[in-house]
């Protein structure tokens, strides 16, 4: 009897110090600061950014980066959605909402970052003052860009948009003056290179400028970016306060990064937003 008691006492022991240490492991994995990092990446400019400026800044603090390979940016919004991956810094806000309004998303931008501009290029005119009437335009097909390039051909005042609007949010239904009769065709940014000879003047975002590996000098006009428009670190509502996307937005906002940038942007292919300088 004596033994059994003996074994009960020590069974009883071994479980309380099992779920002690069970306990113990928890509150650690829950209190211990997150030190790898996944990125959705896709190709462009702003990925090779992060990883040619901002990646080295984190690894010295002790971060792992994982990067983590998508074909286009809805995929990368999924994932960060659903938690395979902590952040991205492919998109601008008004993409952000537009995801969040359709997807019923929460994604949160928590820095505003460099960004390439879009622009009108030419395989046949060397100035907007060559368009004439009846010319044949490619815009982006995807409503956030097609509404900059929509933007960008007031700005060359070759358009009009309906007065007091968002131009952010501008379709073709907002044009009211159109003089020179342009023939504007939407369609994948990805084809739009592939289709310039047969075109007279097209709207390139930037990404597709660097992707086509087309020279950013040759652009006739570029945007002016609007702050909805400034591409962003972007996370998953919840993780916004977390220390390491705080170290994310500092190392964006370092001296190191600093000086990488005015090393390195030559004709100023990046546009800076203020927070940044």
């Amino acid at each position: 009897m004596k033994k059994l008691l003996t074994k009960i006492v020590i069974t009883l022991c071994i479980a309380v110090l099992a779920i002690s240490m069970v306990g113990c492991g928890s509150s650690e994995s829950n209190t211990s600061e997150k030190k790898i990092l996944r990125i959705g990446v896709s190709p462009g400019p702003y990925n090779d950014l992060f990883n040619q400026a901002v990646k080295p800044i984190l690894e010295k603090k002790g971060y792992e980066i994982k990067l983590v390979n998508f074909s286009d940016l809805l995929q990368s919004e999924v994932a960060l959605t659903e938690g395979s991956i902590d952040f991205n810094v492919a998109q601008h806000t008004a993409y952000v909402d537009a995801f969040n309004k359709d997807k019923q998303a929460h994604l949160v931008p928590i820095l505003h970052i460099p960004t390439v501009p879009a622009g009108i290029f030419s395989n046949k005119y060397g100035s907007i003052q060559d368009v004439k009437e009846g010319a044949k335009i490619a815009i982006p097909l995807d409503p956030s860009n097609a509404a900059r390039a929509f933007a960008l051909l007031q700005k060359a005042g070759w358009i009009k948009l309906k007065p007091g609007i968002d131009v952010t949010l501008a379709t073709k239904n907002d044009i009211v003056e159109n003089n020179h009769k342009l023939d504007i065709t939407l369609m994948e940014s990805a084809q739009i290179p592939r289709a310039m000879d047969d075109v007279d003047f097209a709207v390139l975002p930037g990404s597709i400028v660097y992707a086509a590996h087309i020279d950013a000098a040759k652009s006739l006009l570029t945007e002016d970016v609007a702050k909805k428009l400034e591409l962003n670190v972007v996370v998953n509502q919840g993780n916004e306060n977390s220390q390491w996307a705080q170290d994310i937005v500092a190392a964006y906002k370092s001296d190191e990064f600093k000086k990488y940038m005015s090393e390195n942007n030559k004709n100023n292919y990046w546009v800076i937003p203020d927070e940044l300088k």
